[in-house]
C-alpha cells in the first residue's frame, strides 16, 4: 500500500485547534489556530471525501463533548485518544469511535506497563486498539512523550520496542513533538527509521509543510508510514498545503494499489 493522507481533529478546551506541539500544557501555549467551526464540521467534511483512519485528539481536559460530537457525526469512521484507559476506552469505542488510541495510561509514573497494555487489548480488542508513541528526540534517539508531550518516558522507540507494543494493538500513531505545529518539515530520519521498524500500519505527525511531503513520506518508509498534517492545511488556516491536493492525492494512490 501506498502511503496516504489521515486527517486529524486537534482538540483544547472544546475547540478544534493546531497547537505548537512542544509548547503544549506549558505556560506560553503556542497556537497556530482556532477554528469557529465545530468538531463536527471536520468529521463530516472527512465522512464527504471518505478519509479514513483519522484520528481525533483530546488535549486536555473540557473535551469530552467535542470529541463525541465528532464521533457521532461520523461513526466508526474515527479513531480517539487522550485519557483513554481500561476503564473508559469500551465507552468512547461504544460513542462511536472505530478504534481508541492510548499513551499516558501505558505509562504509570513515566514507566511502561506491559501489564496495563494487555489488559486494554483484552478489554477492547487488539484491533480496536491504537497505541501512540509520541517521541521527542534526545540526540540521536527518539523517547516516547506523555502528558501532552512534556514528560519523559523509560522506553525509546526503536524496532524492539514497536515489535514488543504491536503484539497487543493494530496501528501506531507517532507525534513529532519537537516539529509538530511548526511547519518546517518532517523529521525524516524518523520517518526513514518508522518505516524500517514498524512492522503494523503506522501514522506520522509533525511539520508537514508541502503536498510533497506524501511523496516524501511514501519514499522514506517504503509505504509502510501515513502523514497527518496540521498547521499548514487550509482547513486549518494554513496557506502551504490545500486539502483538495490531498483527497485528490489519495484517490489516485488507492488507484495505483488496486
Amino acid at each position: 500500500m501506498p502511503s496516504v493522507f489521515r486527517p486529524c481533529i486537534d482538540l483544547h478546551n472544546g475547540a478544534v485547534k493546531q497547537i505548537v506541539g512542544g509548547s503544549l500544557d506549558t505556560d506560553n501555549l503556542r497556537t497556530n489556530f482556532v477554528s469557529e467551526k465545530p468538531s463536527s464540521y471536520y468529521a463530516e467534511l472527512y465522512r464527504q471525501h471518505d478519509l479514513r483512519g483519522g484520528h481525533v485528539i483530546k488535549l486536555g481536559p473540557g473535551n469530552d463533548d467535542a470529541a463525541k460530537a465528532a464521533l457521532q457525526a461520523w461513526p466508526n469512521g474515527l479513531q480517539v485518544g487522550g485519557g483513554i484507559n481500561v476503564k473508559n476506552a469500551q465507552e468512547w469505542l461504544d460513542a462511536g469511535a472505530e478504534k481508541v488510541i492510548v499513551t499516558s495510561y501505558l505509562f504509570p509514573g513515566a514507566k511502561f506497563d506491559e501489564d496495563r497494555l494487555r489488559r486494554l487489548a483484552e478489554k477492547v480488542g487488539k484491533d480496536r486498539l491504537v497505541v501512540d508513541v509520541s517521541c521527542r528526540r534526545r540526540e540521536n534517539r527518539w523517547i516516547v512523550a506523555m502528558d501532552r508531550w512534556q514528560v519523559m518516558t523509560d522506553m525509546e522507540v526503536n524496532a524492539d520496542s514497536l515489535e514488543r507494543l504491536a503484539q497487543y494493538c493494530s496501528e501506531f500513531l507517532v507525534h513529532a513533538a519537537d516539529v509538530e505545529g511548526l511547519c518546517k518539515g518532517i523529521d525524516e530520519e524518523l520517518v526513514q527509521k518508522l518505516g524500517e521498524w514498524t512492522p503494523i500500519p503506522t501514522t506520522y505527525a509533525g511539520g508537514a509543510k508541502s503536498a510533497d511531503d506524501l511523496e516524501l513520506v511514501e519514499r522514506l518508509s517504503g509505504g509502510k508510514v501515513d502523514l497527518t498534517y496540521g498547521s499548514a492545511l487550509d482547513i486549518f488556516g494554513g496557506s502551504q498545503v490545500k486539502f483538495d491536493d490531498l483527497v485528490e492525492y489519495n484517490k489516485s494512490a488507492l488507484a495505483r494499489s488496486e
